[in-house]
């Protein structure tokens, strides 16, 4: 019995080494490049032992940037995406927990009828809206703009919905004793509802963060100028349609660099974002 469970073990082990490798590679594969030299890409000769141009290339990626269709250094890349990702990741946690607050506490007419049209919003992703959202940001001078990145994509039915869910388990016992010490609504929200709410927003400010990082479609439309595109548009720029002309190591630089960000901030929150999923600190 104990050898089976052993074998168990060395098995489901073997198995998670296997998926750890696969997953891997490609990264690794990435940072190789990211050391070669163009030429030796070019011709198809890689190894898959990192080659002798790191500082030189990473330096150029970071603060020199390519030759190519794009000339502004990843460093400025890095910033707006960051600039981006904050902002949304943000903004929907604090519209969301007082737009959730406001539903849950507060008894004003319609209030349920607004909460379920809040919810209908998420049939209404950006995608569907590009064009009506494209012209009022176009008419209120936000191209090019931090503000104009962030704020069509800063409201979230699905954060207002996780943290009325949450609310909704908080006993009442708690609003009573709020109220029997003298707190209002504003310190109760304030010294109640957001220390409980600690690990739902860190778990929400993680996948947010993510979500904002990795957007695509969006920067790509209200972005016309070079310091101001986010690193995700700037690699599809890099990218030549002759392969001879594509400076490979700064575009593998550019994609290993892209990567760190949302990593750091995962392992950073690793607990809080845990616990937010699958706990409450009532």
């Amino acid at each position: 019995m104990v050898e089976r469970e052993g074998i168990r073990r060395y098995v489901a082990h073997l198995i998670l080494w296997i998926g750890i490798a696969i997953v891997a590679f490609p990264v690794y594969l990435a940072f190789v490049a990211s050391t070669q030299d163009n030429a030796v890409i070019a011709n198809g000769q890689m190894s898959l032992l990192p080659g002798g141009h790191f500082l030189e290339t990473y330096y150029k990626t970071i603060f020199v940037g390519t030759s190519g269709s794009t000339r502004e250094p990843v460093g400025t890349m890095l910033f707006n995406s960051f600039v981006m990702a904050m902002l949304i990741a943000l903004g929907k946690i604090a519209i969301s927990i007082i737009s959730a607050y406001a539903i849950v506490y507060f008894r004003f007419p319609f209030r349920m009828t607004i909460f379920w049209l809040i919810f209908i919003t998420l049939m209404l992703p950006v995608e569907v809206r590009i064009y009506p959202t494209y012209k009022i940001v176009a008419d209120l001078h936000l191209l090019d703009s931090y503000a104009g990145l962030a704020l069509p994509l800063i409201a979230s039915a699905t954060a207002t919905l996780l943290f009325r869910q949450f609310f909704m388990t908080v006993p009442d016992e708690l609003l009573e004793a709020s109220r029997i010490d003298g707190a209002g609504p504003f310190r109760f929200f304030w010294d109640t509802l957001l220390p409980l709410s600690r690990t739902n927003m860190a778990a929400l400010f993680v996948i947010l963060f993510i979500l904002g990082w990795n957007q695509y479609l969006w920067p790509l439309l209200i972005t016309t100028r070079d310091d101001m595109q986010t690193v995700q548009i700037g690699i599809r720029k890099m990218i030549t349609t002759t392969d001879a002309l594509t400076e490979w190591p700064v575009v593998m630089a550019t994609a290993v660099l892209a990567m760190l960000p949302p990593v750091f901030v995962v392992v950073v929150m690793q607990k809080l974002f845990v616990r937010g999923l699958v706990e409450t600190e009532k």
